[in-house]
């Protein structure tokens, strides 16, 4: 039987859009590569920065489009945010909370108190991607962080897509809030942090002493240098949103270990 290059790996994370999805719509051939995956004993979990869905939302997604998934197998940056406030805040500790419903469900279910408006007991804030997000409340943090709050984020993305072309994302919000905040700059959750692929490790190690670990994406400062800064090898495929020649012009810690052209790649002799 020809070796193939997910042969090598007990655990694989899929980033989800422009690897798995693009939008609405599946990547050709995810659905087949993810089941022979399965079928093979590889334990296969999905990562995203995407803080505005919850993994229940996700995971439907994902099924709807041929892909058995359940909520457990989805990390969201939320999740991996809201963890490590867990770890490093008081139970309770009021947070001033910018963001979808999920970032408020995820941080309330750490034992956090989210709250839509600050006060003299605001101990954090954390801010995590939403459409409705104004310049009100990113001003709103930048006065809660200027008066003694630690400033957590969902993720760094600067743009994202969308079918009428690239749009702000919560990284260009960062941006923003930074110039209130000169010299600071935000605790981070999603990629290419390492807390979401520690997340990752968390739920599917299990029994496994030492998993060999292979993340996917189509990002070269997210996917593959978190991927790289977290110990994990790397597949950078060129379904989404980074090309070859941005692969030519990355820095050294965003070169990935293998490059395919989509998730086929995983079924086919690193060799070759």
């Amino acid at each position: 039987m020809t070796k193939r290059l997910v042969d090598d790996y007990d655990i694989v994370g899929f980033d989800l859009d422009g690897v798995v999805y693009r939008g609405p719509d599946p990547v050709p051939y995810a659905a087949e590569v993810i089941q022979e995956l399965r079928r093979s004993g590889i334990r296969v979990g999905f990562a995203t920065n995407n803080a505005l869905r919850d993994p229940v939302a996700v995971a439907d997604h994902l099924t709807h489009l041929g892909i058995a998934t359940t909520p457990d197998d989805v990390v969201t940056s939320a999740q991996a945010t809201a963890r490590i406030m867990a770890e490093t805040l008081p139970p309770a500790a009021e947070v001033l909370t910018l963001g979808s419903a999920a970032l408020v469900a995820e941080i309330v279910g750490v034992g956090l108190s989210a709250v839509r408006n600050r006060s003299a007991t605001t101990t954090a804030i954390c801010v995590g991607f939403h459409p409705g997000l104004t310049w009100e409340d990113l001003n709103e943090g930048c006065f809660a962080v200027q008066a003694g709050a630690t400033w957590y984020a969902c993720n760094a993305d600067l743009n994202r897509p969308t079918p009428e072309g690239l749009a702000i994302g919560m990284g260009g919000m960062l941006k923003a809030m930074a110039e209130a905040l000169p010299g600071l700059s935000p605790i981070m959750g999603g990629k290419p942090a390492r807390p979401l692929f520690d997340e990752i490790l968390l739920r599917l190690a299990g029994d496994l002493a030492a998993p060999r670990l292979l993340f996917v994406g189509d990002r070269l400062d997210t996917d593959v240098e978190g991927a790289s800064l977290a110990g994990w090898d790397s597949l950078f495929v060129l379904s989404g949103s980074h090309s070859l020649a941005d692969l030519a012009l990355a820095a050294p810690k965003q070169q990935p270990t293998y490059v395919g052209s989509d998730l086929r790649t995983l079924l086919e002799n690193p060799g070759r």
